[in-house]
């Protein structure tokens, strides 16, 4: 009988010590949130420091890119003359191949809205290179392939590779 009113007082100083440990921590939690919150901010802001140069050169490779591929300058830089449209047709999708190959790992640096768009303008380069060889005759000369390829792009009320390029001019300024 003696032992009920030591298991009472060890009840009322437990309930009294949690009580104690729950104020403690009701008055205390919003200064640990803020300390989280700037350990947090100062992490971010490590990461930022030493990702924004890397993601900048991504955005600039991604632009590249679209440039690279841009049938307007391609065609030139890779018309050799003497070039049946065939072989003109190889090369150049050779070359886009090549060149989003090369620059697949910038997805990691931009954003999914970006990479969409690379992956976008290169299919649809590559959709307009193949219908423009179905569409000439057999015989055709790489010149041939060139004009109509340029011709079907002037017709365009926009320029496909303007527009993928401001979008990504547009995802850098949310950059900053």
């Amino acid at each position: 009988m003696q032992t009920l009113p030591y298991l009472l007082d060890i009840l009322k100083y437990t309930v009294a010590g949690i009580g104690v440990v729950w104020v403690a921590l009701y008055l205390f939690k919003p200064y640990l949130d803020k300390a989280e919150q700037i350990q947090v901010l100062e992490l971010k802001r490590a990461v930022s420091s030493q990702t924004l140069p890397l993601r900048l050169q991504a955005y600039e490779r991604v632009i590249l890119f679209i440039e690279r591929i841009n049938p307007a300058s391609m065609l030139i830089r890779l018309n050799a003359s003497g070039l049946s449209a065939a072989e003109l047709h190889m090369m150049v999708v050779t070359e886009i191949r090549n060149e989003f190959q090369h620059n697949v790992t910038q997805q990691i640096y931009v954003s999914v809205r970006v990479w969409n768009v690379v992956k976008r303008v290169k299919d649809d380069t590559l959709t307009l290179m193949n219908n423009t060889m179905k569409a000439l005759p057999a015989d055709a000369s790489g010149t041939e392939m060139s004009k109509t390829i340029l011709i079907h792009l002037s017709k365009q009320e926009q320029d496909p590779y303007e527009i993928a390029t401001g979008l990504v001019r547009q995802d850098i300024e949310e950059l900053f």
